[in-house]
């Protein structure tokens, strides 16, 4: 797995101050796309055991909230293999601490995935931002997503109630 930067410091992707991890890889292609560089599964610097080590330190200070994972696209399966034991571990060093993932996939065909890793992560995240940008739908007053088809899933209590519950920030920012 590659990815293509870490933000140690980033205020966009969820709420708190976050470390962001951009993967590389993507299928999707969306028109529009923030980040098409990224699209590239070649692209950027190999993620290996150092990278989890300096992830999980820049984590440590208390004014950090968690962990967002963006791309290219977390969910294609070479970046799950990779992804996989770098949130084992957050969760395990830091508990209290959040996990958000980006996806263009749904989270209905994340639960459809035949791989053991999909549904481990699924279990390890506490946020799912899912659905394609669509840039006929792109809206700069939305929370943490750039088109209105986006949800923001609480991904906790989706699965305690068996359905789809929306986190509390999938709504518009005040003009």
């Amino acid at each position: 797995m590659k990815y293509a930067s870490i933000k140690k410091r980033d205020v966009a992707n969820g709420p708190g101050v976050r470390v962001s991890l951009f993967v590389s890889g993507c299928n999707h292609h969306c028109k529009g796309c923030f980040n098409p560089e990224a699209w590239d599964f070649n692209y950027g610097l190999d993620f290996t055991n150092d990278t989890i080590d300096e992830i999980i330190d820049l984590l440590k200070p208390d004014y950090v909230s968690g962990l967002s994972l963006l791309g290219g696209e977390p969910f294609e399966f070479i970046n799950q293999q990779g992804l996989l034991p770098l949130l084992k571990r957050v969760k395990e060093v830091y508990p209290e601490k959040t996990i958000w993932a980006y996806s263009g996939f749904l989270y209905e065909e994340l639960r459809k995935m035949p791989y053991e890793e999909t549904q481990a992560i699924l279990n390890l995240i506490d946020v799912l931002v899912d659905g394609k940008f669509v840039e006929d739908l792109k809206d700069p007053m939305l929370y943490f997503r750039g088109s209105s088809n986006q949800r923001i899933i609480d991904i906790k209590k989706t699965k305690k109630a068996k359905k789809i519950v929306l986190h509390e920030k999938n709504t518009r920012r005040e003009k």
